[in-house]
């Protein structure tokens, strides 16, 4: 169980040095995480990893949804 936790753990910080490198899309990047892009924003701010998108836009991108 520790071992599966760790694995995961190492994915998600490899994804994230590749994210923030600039050789992932956030959208890809929640993609490989299985986390939807707000889950991911969040995660990103956990790591203090500036957003690429603004929260305005956010907000105007979900309105589009609805």
């Amino acid at each position: 169980m520790i071992a599966r936790e760790l694995m995961e753990y190492g994915w998600e910080c490899m994804m994230i040095r590749l994210y923030k490198e600039g050789k992932l899309s956030l959208r890809t990047l929640a993609s490989r995480l299985d986390m939807s892009v707000r889950d991911t924003i969040d995660l990103l701010s956990e790591f203090i990893i500036q957003s690429p998108i603004e929260y305005d836009d956010y907000l105007k991108g979900f309105k589009g949804f609805k």
